[in-house]
C-alpha cells in the first residue's frame, strides 16, 4: 500500500526528467571511459600494463580508497576475489594504525582516488614506495600527487558529476566501478578462469545452483536402479519400486547402458504377461543420457527438450557405463528448477 504524501508536500512534476538527465550524464562518463580504453597511448596502454603487472605478482591485489571511492574499492576487491584474483581491501586510515601489516612484499596496491590528493592514502602509498611494491593509481587527475608517485597511473577521463552542484561523487564513482569490472574481467580471461572455478567461490543461492554440475546432484552406487536385459518384468518392477527413481537402467554384458525402462514404459506394457516378459522386450534402447560434468541446468534442459518431458537421466562415463542417475526432484531441491 502506497503511503500518501503529506498535504504540505507537492509531488515534483520534473523528477522523471531530472532522473533521465542524471543517467545521461553518467552514461556520457561511461562512453568517455570506453573511448579512453581504446587509446593505446593513453588509458588503453596503461590498462594493458596494469593487467601485466597484476598477472605477474605472486601475492594479492591490495585494493584501497576512502569515502565513496572506498565503497567502490570494496566492491572491486570482492569482484576480483570471486573471479580468481586473490585480493583484500585495506582501509587507508586503518593502514596508518597497524593494518599495513596486512600488506605483504609480494602484493600489489590498487588505489582509487578521484582527485588523487586524498591525504589518507599517503601512508599506504609511502609504504609501497619503501618496499618496492607496485602501486597502481586510479584517478582522474594525471598531475595529482597520487598519480605522479605511483608505479603506474591509470587516468580516467575527467567528466562532470551528475550532481547538480557538481560535488557529490556520481559519474566519477560509476566510472571507477566500470574500470574495476573491466580489470577483473581482463584478469579472469587471461588466467583462464572457468565457470567451474567460479562455482567453487559461489556455492550458495541461485548463482550457486546455476553452477552445480550433474556430478554434484546425481545418485550413485547402490542407489542406481540397474538390471540385466534378461530380467523378468516382475523383478524389474521390484527394482524400480525399491530405488524410487521412476526408472530402471538395463545394463549389457560390458556394463554399458543398453536401454531404459521408465514407469511410463511399465504402464504401456500392462497388456503383456509380466510373468514371462523380459526387460529387453519393452526397454527403450535409445534413452536420453548426460555427462557427469554437464551443468545441472543443462540436465533440466535435456529433460524438457522432448514433447513428453522425462524425469530421470542416466549419467554415463566415456565407455557409456552408468555412473549415476539424476532426477528432476534432485534438480528442484538444489534450486536449479
Amino acid at each position: 500500500m502506497t503511503t500518501p504524501l503529506p498535504s504540505s508536500v507537492t509531488a515534483p512534476t520534473t523528477a522523471g526528467m531530472d532522473a533521465a538527465t542524471t543517467v545521461r550524464m553518467e552514461q556520457a562518463g561511461l562512453d568517455a571511459l570506453a573511448h579512453a580504453f581504446e587509446d593505446p597511448n593513453g588509458l588503453g596502454g596503461a590498462f594493458c600494463r596494469a593487467v601485466e603487472i597484476l598477472l605477474g605478482i605472486q601475492g594479492r591485489v591490495v585494493v584501497t580508497g576512502i569515502g565513496k571511492s572506498g565503497h567502490v574499492a570494496r566492491k572491486i576487491q570482492a569482484t576480483l576475489a570471486s573471479t580468481g584474483t586473490p585480493s583484500l581491501y585495506v582501509h587507508p586510515a586503518e593502514a596508518s594504525h597497524g593494518d599495513l601489516g596486512m600488506v605483504q612484499p609480494d602484493d600489489a596496491i590498487l588505489a582509487f582516488s578521484n582527485s588523487g590528493e586524498t591525504t589518507e592514502l599517503g601512508d599506504i602509498a609511502a609504504h609501497a614506495l619503501r618496499t618496492g611494491q607496485p602501486l597502481l593509481a586510479v584517478t582522474s587527475k594525471a598531475t595529482s600527487t597520487l598519480a605522479t608517485t605511483a608505479t603506474l597511473a591509470l587516468t580516467l577521463p575527467a567528466m562532470p558529476e551528475a550532481c547538480p552542484m557538481g560535488l557529490a561523487p556520481t559519474t566519477s564513482t560509476l566510472m571507477q566501478l566500470a574500470f574495476g569490472d573491466a580489470l577483473a574481467v581482463a584478469l579472469l580471461r587471461y588466467r583462464g578462469f572457468t565457470a567451474t572455478q567460479f562455482g567453487v567461490f559461489h556455492p550458495g543461492g541461485r548463482l550457486g545452483a546455476r553452477l552445480l554440475t550433474v556430478r554434484d546432484v546425481m545418485h550413485t552406487g547402490n542407489a542406481m536402479p540397474l538390471t540385466a536385459p534378461g530380467t523378468p518384468m516382475r523383478d524389474v518392477i521390484m527394482e524400480m519400486t525399491h530405488k524410487a527413481l521412476g526408472c530402471v537402467g538395463i545394463v549389457g554384458q560390458n556394463g554399458e547402458l543398453a536401454g531404459l525402462i521408465t514407469d511410463g514404459d511399465l504402464r504401456r506394457a500392462l497388456d503383456h504377461d509380466l510373468t514371462t516378459t523380459l526387460a529387453q522386450n519393452i526397454m527403450n534402447p535409445r534413452p536420453l543420457t548426460i555427462n557427469p560434468d554437464a551443468l545441472a541446468s543443462e540436465a533440466l534442459q535435456v529433460m524438457n527438450a522432448r514433447k513428453r518431458p522425462v524425469t530421470s537421466l542416466f549419467v554415463l562415463n566415456a565407455d557409456r557405463q552408468p555412473i549415476g542417475v539424476v532426477h528432476l526432484h534432485d534438480l528442484i531441491r538444489a534450486g536449479v528448477g
